[in-house]
């Protein structure tokens, strides 16, 4: 027998290779912390006692029983009838007690929905919609006989429903995630969005452990491309690759160099004496 707490995240669909939609429920089931095993000579019957979820803050007095094993949401326990299995405190309990295609039963509570009456509660068809009912027509009728005075226990009437423990047997797990402990599971599971889920299988267990991901990182080229500056700091040619003869990059740059630092022939002194006939002949 194996079992696991998680919390119920939302219903979505799965496609198969052969192109057939599967509705599922998507519950996420982190590892739970064991935090007590309880048997037969210390208790009077055997049970494990699993700690599940995190909290930023708790009691004084549940960091005792938590064993400074963490800070835990909750704690449920799941009895046993014949343990085969040695689990200490301090072992955890994931996903990996659980395979795909196996039948599970599923517990949560479902979602409160209030005082409502017999119509929707227990899906009575209602009276007649004529020959003067007029406000009768969801009304649960005769409630029994005059004789005994009383109404006998466990007659269906109008009171408070959902917000009770629901189990349903036989859900199938469609998919299992390790690496985000995500467990999808066939159908419908009762309760809302971040509900307690308790999960029991019929495997083995076995105790949690955690998985390193070696993430290989590609090897990156740290050296910085070479530089080769001119005269004048005003051309910068890099150097990548191994091919390129720094020599011959020399003379490329120097020869740009004097295409861009070439000045027209003419003298300053010729360009003075011909302003000055041009300002004589306007005069």
């Amino acid at each position: 027998m194996n079992f696991i707490v998680g919390t119920k995240i939302k219903m979505t669909q799965i496609f198969t290779e052969d192109g057939r939609v599967i509705p599922v429920t998507e519950i996420s089931a982190k590892p739970n912390t064991v935090l007590r095993v309880k048997t037969k000579e210390t208790d009077g019957y055997e049970s494990v006692v699993l700690a599940y979820g995190e909290k930023n803050k708790i009691k004084k007095s549940l960091s005792g029983f938590f064993k400074n094993l963490g800070k835990f949401r909750g704690v449920k326990e799941f009895r046993i009838d014949d343990m085969k299995f040695d689990l200490k405190p301090g072992d955890k309990i994931g996903l990996d007690s659980f395979t795909e295609g196996e039948k599970v039963k599923v517990s949560s509570v479902s979602k409160g929905k209030g005082f409502q009456g017999v119509v929707k509660r227990h899906g009575f068809n209602g009276g007649p919609r004529t020959h003067g009912d007029k406000d009768q027509l969801r009304m649960g009728g005769s409630i029994g006989a005059t004789e005994p005075r009383r109404v006998f226990k466990g007659k269906k009437m109008p009171g408070r429903m959902g917000g009770e423990m629901v189990s349903i047997k036989n859900l199938e797990i469609v998919k299992i995630d390790l690496e985000n402990h995500l467990l999808y599971v066939r159908g419908a599971v009762s309760g809302g969005r971040n509900a307690l889920v308790m999960i029991y299988g019929s495997g083995d267990i076995k105790v949690h452990e955690e998985q390193k991901k070696n993430i290989e990182t590609p090897e990156t080229n740290t050296e910085e491309p070479k530089v080769v500056e001119s005269i004048d700091n005003s051309i910068e040619v890099p150097i990548t690759t191994e091919t390129e003869k720094p020599q011959e990059v020399q003379q490329e740059v120097q020869e740009a160099v004097e295409e861009t630092s070439k000045v027209d022939e003419t003298p300053e002194t010729e360009n003075k004496e011909e302003i000055k006939e041009e300002t004589k002949e306007e005069k």
